[in-house]
């Protein structure tokens, strides 16, 4: 292994909107996965908002989306936000192969493409061990957006008395084909770079970044609207990304491999049966969709949520599409709102 390999990918320099908070580590050793491989040295990384009480009985999970560190929601945190540190101690758990949590990119003695492959049932037991060795036995809520979201649903299904709500943004409980073909396109840019595996990356990532840019937050009316602005060249502009904050990309296809299998009927005991699958959560869930998701088709949250015994579904107007579930979207308001009067119900 190369003296550079383990400063390939690095957590980026804080952003606008983030909050500073220490990085924590747990060791869990060798981590078994569902598949019977074995991740070596695991390490589940995250970070802590809030102070936690005696009983900790005010612990919320915050799930890392594809791609993303604990700090995706940090919009949503803070006092007197949705996520309020002042009343609750929030654990942002950082997801398998994220590059923070052990990953493909960081990893010593199974690095890149030698690997093991996770499922998001993998990402939700690494937390559960997390949370174990914290000693807490109960959350009151698990958060999470796009794959965050689908790990939050999963945790309904694999713990379904261990939380009293679930808030589940622009999620799937059963990955669609036509997310799966988009996660294929964008496995294919990044393939045929010549640095892949291994880097360094240049052409194929820009081109990946471009089509993420384009596929999961934008929508055709909100190019349109861009359009409308009379700048030339503002619709190439929006497609434009900086390098900044992106994930590793072998890190980002690995994660893209668990979200294209994942399926909540596949839960040991549901014999593939999602809809059953879905009627065992017994945690009070919020879905929060945009009216249009070149991502996550809507319609597995619509459908979820008719099947959720105690859910409730909040279609988002706007043309934000997949990123309404970010700190620039135009519903920020209206999904602050909605989780908050969520969180004050779980608490009352």
């Amino acid at each position: 292994m190369s003296p550079s390999r383990t400063n390939r990918w690095r957590h980026p320099a804080l952003q606008p909107g983030w909050i500073d908070r220490p990085h924590q580590t747990l060791g869990l050793g060798d981590f078994p996965l569902e598949s019977g491989e074995v991740i070596r040295d695991f390490e589940i990384s995250y970070a802590t908002h809030g102070t936690r009480t005696p009983a900790s009985d005010n612990v919320v999970l915050v799930l890392t989306a594809i791609g993303s560190t604990h700090h995706r929601l940090d919009f949503l945190i803070g006092p007197g936000r949705p996520l309020d540190s002042d009343r609750h101690f929030i654990i942002c758990a950082d997801a398998i192969g994220n590059g923070m949590s052990t990953s493909p990119s960081n990893s010593r003695t199974q690095p890149d493409l030698t690997f093991p492959r996770f499922t998001i049932r993998d990402m939700v037991a690494s937390q559960r061990k997390l949370l174990d060795a914290l000693g807490i036995r109960q959350l009151v809520a698990v958060v999470g957006a796009s794959m965050g979201g689908m790990q939050a649903l999963q945790w309904g299904v694999s713990d379904p008395d261990y939380m009293r709500g679930i808030v589940a943004l622009v999620p799937m409980a059963r990955t669609r084909s036509w997310s799966v073909a988009v996660n294929e396109v964008a496995r294919r840019i990044l393939m045929t770079d010549p640095g892949w595996p291994s880097g360094p990356f240049g052409g194929g990532y820009d081109a990946w970044a471009a089509q993420t840019r384009v596929i999961t937050n934008r929508t055709p009316g909100a190019l349109e609207a861009i359009a409308a602005s009379a700048v030339p060249g503002a619709v190439a502009d929006a497609v434009a990304l900086a390098r900044k904050t992106g994930p590793d990309p072998v890190d980002w296809v690995y994660q893209s491999f668990a979200y294209d299998a994942h399926d909540v009927g596949t839960t040991r005991g549901m014999g593939g049966d999602t809809a059953a699958a879905l009627r065992t959560i017994r945690a009070r869930t919020l879905l929060l969709v945009p009216e249009l998701d070149l991502y996550n088709p809507v319609e597995d949250a619509v459908e979820a949520a008719a099947l959720i015994p105690n859910a409730t579904l909040v279609r988002l107007g706007g043309n934000a599409g997949h990123a309404v579930a970010a700190e620039t979207s135009t519903q920020l308001a209206g999904i602050c709102s909605a989780i908050s009067e969520f969180m004050v119900r779980l608490t009352a």
